[in-house]
């Protein structure tokens, strides 16, 4: 069997977080990631054939069968990779425990993808500025303004502070690396069929409640950090990022998401939120924070550096636990 000591843990969450720092999320074929999201997809096609008629009831049981088998597979998989590692030698064990912690992260491809939306926003690019939205949100981008644009950009990176960097590193600190794919994994799940509408309404249920339990936890603490790093970083607010979760992260949809993008939006002095189209259908978001000032472009830099606090909080934290217990 193989255990890390709590030692060992806390110096690999480090690594990890410096590693994705540097690194970022690159796109090779042997991410675990994409790995993940081909897995979903051929069980998906396996769970529910083309041109067979299911009813509500026996998608969400199949869609529950989906959730368990692949977090279950990226957690068995995960362990399974860093002992055949450590029996090799238990060097090369520590580096494939922290490069795989690593790949659950993304702060660095988190700003990266901020940035590509960012520069023609800020020249003047619209077209350019739509493009890389559509790389990541699941929002119709084709009529999207400039404003609209800059705002799905930093809903994105506040709302995925949690996702990309605060949940998968808490949980690699209770269970290492198995447990951060494990997330990994069942995040990976919300995002491919996590969605309300008539394909996934059921079907993706149990993967996007999963997803909601999984990051409950994070998603507070990551209020208390947001609210940190803006009292520290000039020009932001720390009292009004408080003052904005407890007075507009309820009237989210999500149990979680409200409260990341609530402090944003409160230390930035902007409204997120509003008028939002998916799959050709319009919904309005909850209005989160005040509009003390007209939103602008400026704004995605701005919650990038929130998001880098918040992580060069956490590699503190954990350097210093490390520090402390030796």
């Amino acid at each position: 069997m193989l255990f890390y000591s709590l030692h060992e843990t806390l110096l690999l969450a480090a690594a990890a977080i410096i590693v994705d720092w540097i690194v970022g999320d690159p796109r090779w074929p042997t991410h675990p990631v994409i790995w993940i999201g081909q897995f979903i997809a051929r069980l998906e096609r396996a769970l529910r054939p083309e041109g067979r008629e299911l009813s509500p009831a026996s998608l969400k049981k199949r869609g529950m069968l989906l959730t368990i088998t692949t977090v279950a597979a990226a957690g068995v998989m995960t362990y399974g990779i860093i002992l055949a590692a450590s029996w090799i030698h238990p060097w090369l064990g520590y580096a494939a425990s922290a490069w795989l912690i690593s790949t659950t992260l993304a702060v660095k491809g988190l700003k990266d993808a901020a940035m590509l939306v960012y520069r023609p926003l800020a020249g003047g690019d619209l077209i350019q500025a739509r493009k890389y939205v559509g790389y990541i949100v699941s929002r119709d981008t084709s009529a999207m303004g400039g404003k609209e644009a800059a705002r799905a950009a930093i809903e994105t990176v506040a709302e995925n502070t949690v996702d990309a960097f605060l949940s998968p590193l808490l949980f690699a600190l209770i269970g290492a690396a198995p447990l951060a794919m494990l997330y990994r994994s069942a995040n990976t799940l919300d995002s491919m069929v996590g969605y309300k509408n008539e394909r996934y309404a059921h079907f993706g249920w149990a993967s996007a409640r999963f997803d909601d339990v999984l990051n409950y936890m994070p998603a507070r603490l990551c209020g208390w950090l947001i609210t940190l790093a803006a009292a520290v970083t000039p020009g932001l607010s720390g009292k009004r990022a408080f003052r904005a979760v407890r007075h507009f992260a309820h009237l989210h949809p999500s149990p979680n998401s409200g409260i990341p993008e609530s402090a944003a939006a409160g230390a930035l002095g902007i409204e997120l939120g509003g008028r939002n189209v998916y799959f050709g259908v319009e919904n309005e978001r909850a209005r989160l924070g005040w509009p003390l000032r007209p939103l602008e472009p400026y704004d995605i830099v701005r919650t990038v550096r929130l998001l880098y606090a918040v992580s060069l909080f956490c590699c503190a934290g954990v350097i210093a636990v490390w520090l402390w217990l030796i």
